[in-house]
């Protein structure tokens, strides 16, 4: 139990430094970054539970607030993820073997898990970037940024999952 912890921890940590020391550099176009971070969430196993799944997401986002100075943009975004995550992972995972399933490609099938993942960027993209204009005005350009961003981001989840399935 805390030897898994930990490599959550460790995971999660790292995920953080990628995203905070490389990605948030990244400007494709001017405006369009990834946020993989999003992504340390949607791995988490189904056999975690609710309440820490979303302690998790809170903390996750929490720290990318503190080092990004996004005033709680991320916590909202990464939360309202981990709160969706298990029904977007019961609609979209295998109907067998639920118990301790962690999301994968191989675990999903191909088309299934871009959608589990799709819609899950896709939403904390659009709940971030809506947060971050704070206003309707700007819910056009929000919306385009979302989805780019979402495209970029579900591309590097690909390659992640690729080479996850390289390395076994």
């Amino acid at each position: 139990m805390i030897d898994l912890t930990l490599k959550r921890l460790l995971s999660c940590v790292g995920f953080l430094l990628l995203q905070i020391l490389l990605l948030n550099n990244i400007k494709v176009l001017g405006f369009v970054t990834p946020y993989l971070y999003v992504y340390f969430i949607l791995l988490l196993p189904s056999s975690v539970s609710k309440e820490m799944t979303l302690l998790w997401g809170f903390l996750l986002g929490l720290a990318m607030d503190i080092f990004c100075d996004t005033l709680g943009c991320n916590a909202f975004a990464t939360t309202f993820v981990a709160f969706l995550k298990p029904y977007f992972q019961n609609l979209f995972g295998p109907k067998d073997d639920f118990d301790d399933m962690k999301p994968s490609i191989e675990r999903f099938g191909f088309n299934m898990f871009i959608q589990y993942v799709a819609y899950l960027v896709l939403i904390h993209h659009l709940m971030f970037f809506l947060i971050e204009a704070f206003t309707l005005s700007a819910f056009w350009y929000a919306l385009l940024k979302a989805i780019c961003c979402s495209m970029f981001t579900l591309l590097l989840i690909l390659c992640f999952e690729y080479f996850k399935t390289r390395r076994r």
